[in-house]
């Protein structure tokens, strides 16, 4: 069997699993698919709603923080917390986060948009840097960073490693 028969073979069949999976999910109540996407599939992990809730509330603020850092200016205050969420996570509608999360990434790319060529402003920002480390507890310390890594480190690799735990959640359904 030629390289391009087999991978038609398992694309055909990773699109009919799909099918499947779509077609035995059709028939649910909407209270019961809500129910599904804010529940926690694994123990200690959010819920793919409590992701999207934490990114909205580390976003906002996170602009507020890249427009000081546009301007010269060390944003005040502490450092956004690591685990930030809304005070009711499960209880904000998903379209709405959706919406939300989308606004707050456009506020990044139009700030972003209109920083000038060749930037380098002074300012540091303080920011909680956590990395997962195989088979240990993840890493915490404040780290300051100037304004490119700030955005690269808050929304790049921020959502990177929020896709990867939604990933992990919903793997287990």
């Amino acid at each position: 069997m030629t390289q391009a028969a087999t991978s038609s073979k398992a694309e055909t069949e990773a699109r009919e699993r799909a099918q499947a999976y779509f077609d035995s999910k059709a028939g649910l109540p909407p209270a019961e698919v809500r129910e599904r996407a804010a529940v926690r599939t694994i123990a200690d992990e959010w819920s793919a709603q409590e992701v999207v809730d934490h990114l909205l509330e580390t976003f906002r603020p996170g602009v507020d923080e890249l427009r000081c850092l546009l301007a010269g200016v060390r944003p005040p205050g502490a450092p956004i917390p690591a685990s930030l969420q809304s005070k009711a996570p499960s209880l904000r509608p998903w379209p709405w986060l959706l919406d939300e999360l989308r606004r707050s990434e456009q506020d990044v790319l139009d700030l972003l948009s209109a920083a000038p060529a060749g930037f380098a402003g002074p300012a540091r920002a303080p920011i909680v840097m956590v990395v997962n480390v195989p088979d240990a507890a993840p890493l915490h310390w404040i780290q300051d960073l100037e304004w490119k890594a700030y955005a690269l480190v808050s929304w790049r690799l921020h959502t990177i490693d929020h896709m990867k735990q939604i990933r992990r959640v919903l793997a287990t359904y």
